[in-house]
């Protein structure tokens, strides 16, 4: 197996009026990781899709080791050696993770010699900075062991060229040391060739060669990492000089000794009835931002449902002194907020107007209910007032939600929960899928609150968002908080330990 070199050339693509890619170059030298960089809908998504085969572009040329392609199916991107590691997993969740990789192959021979086949999967173990279980059902792995799965089953079916799209989001940052680090080496071996798409410029700067940033689907800036900076890059996704960064900590108020938020005991079953939080025990002054690190799948979702009344629980949960069981009245009248991953999914009516969901807390109440009547005109009077004071980006009061970008769903739905005195504020990966722009945004608003005297309750995956932006860092893992630190203290390698399982004692 051999790395290829990949060059595009004039690659456009519409999709009605819109040219979601204009004319794109760029090259990808055989042995080196590319990284490929730019906001959400600069046109990254259509760009790799147009490499493996769902979208054929409309104009431009794919070249393979000097040789013009066309690339009209999945099955020809797998025949050239093009294969691409997904953001959310694509493993059956029933199989081994062996049957996985055997039965992914473009051809099957009527009997599997599974001994030959298990021998060959182990000797390609015995390679790896990392081990697998094999035997394993996908199931049974946590996410950052489906993701090193993801990545393998790729190199098992003979990749020469690798796509990998945000592939650390759910991995520690030693599992996102290795992952990479391995991928890193297999270039420098002259194995695979690799284009990273990523929102992290540490990880531009450690792992890559050379970058190609898009913006509105063109190719704005294509060069080698070295001789760029992180500012340099940043400007070129958005167009514009980008303001320095902030330090959130320097702009912290003194918090009270107001509990806001306290959680005692707090037990909650997933999906399965089986216990995913195990009598987890928090509290959040008035005033402070406290987050949540952890690899996804060890009870965080399960603890913001239940927190939100979305889902039974036992403990005792209270908000200001008061008990709370996250009832729409006791959200009202206490104060208590939420900012949650993929707004669209999780907090909008997608065929519902923009000006209807930013009412979705008080449609039922004066002024925009009058009696039976739903008095229209106060409800476009609030959406006007809320899009301007919060910037949302829209067609019109009437478009529907699904219409907005994801920015402009997390500007609105910012507006919605945040336009009233807020007491207590939960917000679950709150920039999930954001681009570089809306992040910022969203970070300011939530330090905003907290500097107003809430409780925040942050939980993410993006340990660099935990550490800019809480006062305390907690790690939850297997449904229990395992570590605290001070977030001005933190040591993101003991962080990492304690994701993955070592329960060290508190510092």
């Amino acid at each position: 197996m051999s790395a290829i070199k990949l060059d595009l050339s004039g690659m456009t693509k519409r999709f009605g009026a819109n040219k979601a890619l204009d004319e794109v170059s760029l090259t990808v030298e055989a042995g080196s990781v590319h990284a490929l960089l730019g906001e959400n809908g600069a046109g990254k998504s259509t760009l790799v899709k147009c490499l493996v085969g769902f979208y054929q572009p409309d104009e431009g040329v794919i070249s393979i080791d000097g040789q013009e392609q066309r690339i009209s199916s999945p099955k020809i991107a797998d025949t050239l050696g093009i294969g691409m590691v997904y953001q959310h997993f694509t493993l059956v969740p029933s199989m081994t993770i062996a049957q996985n990789f055997i039965v992914s192959r473009a051809k099957l021979p009527g009997v599997i010699n599974w001994k030959q086949e298990l021998k060959d999967l182990d000797d390609l173990s015995k390679t790896l900075p990392f081990k697998i279980d094999f035997n394993a059902q996908a199931s049974q792995l946590s996410a950052g062991e489906k993701q090193k799965a993801e990545l393998l089953k790729q190199l098992y079916l003979g990749r020469r060229l690798l796509i990998l799209d945000e592939p650390t989001s759910v991995l520690t940052p030693q599992e996102a040391d290795q992952v990479l680090g391995f991928v890193r080496r297999l270039t420098q071996e002259g194995q695979v060739s690799a284009i990273l798409i990523t929102h992290k410029f540490d990880e531009v700067r450690r792992y890559t060669d050379d970058v190609t940033i898009l913006r509105r689907g063109a190719a704005v800036l294509s060069s080698s990492v070295a001789k760029l900076s992180n500012d340099q890059m940043a400007e070129a996704m958005v167009g514009a000089p980008v303001a320095k960064k902030i330090d959130f900590h320097s702009e912290k108020t003194q918090s009270k000794d107001t509990i806001a938020l306290s959680i005692r005991n707090l037990s909650v079953k997933n999906d399965l009835e089986l216990p995913a939080v195990k009598n987890l025990s928090l509290e959040i002054r008035a005033g402070e931002i406290v987050g949540v690190a952890g690899v996804s799948g060890n009870g965080q979702l399960e603890m913001v449902e239940a927190l939100m009344g979305q889902r039974d629980r036992s403990g005792v949960v209270t908000v200001s002194g008061k008990g709370f069981n996250g009832t729409r009245r006791e959200i009202e009248k206490l104060g208590v907020y939420g900012l949650p991953q993929e707004p669209l999914k999780n907090a909008c009516v997608a065929r519902m107007s923009l000006a209807e969901n930013l009412a979705l807390r008080n449609f039922d109440r004066a002024p925009i209910r009058k009696g039976i009547f739903l008095r229209r005109s106060h409800l476009l009077v609030q959406a006007a007032s809320l899009v301007q004071q919060f910037r949302v980006k829209t067609p019109g009061l009437e478009a529907k939600m699904s219409a907005l970008s994801g920015g402009n769903v997390q500007r609105a739905v910012l507006g919605r929960e945040l336009n009233k005195e807020v007491k207590v504020l939960i917000a679950s990966n709150p920039t999930f899928g954001l681009d570089f722009m809306a992040c910022d945004e969203t970070y300011r608003r939530i330090v905003n609150a907290r500097n107003s005297g809430a409780g925040v309750l942050l939980i993410s995956e993006d340990l660099d968002e935990l550490i800019g932006l809480a006062d305390r860092v907690v790690v939850m893992n297997a449904g229990s908080i395992v570590y605290e630190t001070a977030a001005t203290s933190a040591d993101r390698l003991i962080i990492g330990k304690h994701m993955a399982g070592s329960h060290a004692t508190n510092g």
